[in-house]
């Protein structure tokens, strides 16, 4: 039986694609406050804004490529069973050909009711516009969890890293909760992998490894590594 690799991924892995990093500089992403674009209360305010704003992310996530690091990850499940735990909501780890990703933060390319959080649709396009409905008669939003909302996923993860045999964290400040939590679930004996050009602070612990470098080097090493174990 493969051994589980668990992978925990931040926007420090698709920067390297070109896209724009949640809150860059002083809580502003693109130009505009967080609140405003990622929150029910910036929806119920300006609905048109928000669409606008998803709707440029997504134009611009299809001019990208993924990266060494998402094609890498890939890679590990020729001989691991890898589940891929992402707070991206873009989709290259899935172009890259990684097949067990689950969007924590939820999926820039689909589309959801608002009156129903069950009625999830898959996007061609990259808009959606004001008057675009659901089957029951209501505004689209984009599928994303915004500040304030509860993340569906979480216990589902909490699962896979209590399971893991290997456990990953590339790219991500560890500082968004409940995601950064996820590495004080893995068993103690478990190797714990950090890979980071800027190192978040991780609390001490056994088998810990830190590797300060930039997602698409540190992964292509260490993919190097588990695979000529």
């Amino acid at each position: 039986m493969k051994q589980k690799i668990v992978v925990l991924t931040g926007a420090g892995i698709s920067a390297e694609s070109g896209i724009a990093t949640f809150r860059d500089s002083n809580g502003l992403w693109e130009g505009h406050d967080v609140m405003s674009v990622a929150s029910p209360e910036g929806w119920k305010r300006n609905p048109e804004l928000v669409l606008d704003f998803y709707n440029q992310r997504r134009k611009q996530a299809k001019t990208v490529e993924p990266n060494a690091a998402h094609y890498g990850l890939a890679k590990l499940e020729e001989k691991y069973n890898v589940v891929i735990v992402t707070q991206n909501v873009d989709n290259l780890h899935e172009r890259a050909g990684s097949t067990k990703v689950m969007h924590l933060h939820g999926e820039l390319f689909k589309s959801r009711s608002t009156v129903d959080p069950s009625l999830v649709y898959e996007m061609d396009g990259w808009e959606i516009k004001l008057g675009d409905t659901c089957e029951k008669g209501s505004q689209l939003r984009p599928d994303i969890v915004w500040f304030g909302e509860a993340v569906p996923l979480i216990e589902k993860a909490v699962i896979q890293a209590l399971s893991a045999d290997i456990f990953m964290v590339i790219g991500t400040s560890l500082v968004v909760y409940p995601a950064a939590g996820l590495i004080d679930y893995v068993p103690i004996e478990v190797p714990k992998y950090v890979i980071d050009l800027n190192m978040p602070y991780v609390a001490p612990r056994p088998n810990l490894h830190l590797i300060e470098a930039k997602a698409s080097e540190g992964v292509t090493k260490l993919v190097e590594e588990l695979i000529s174990k």
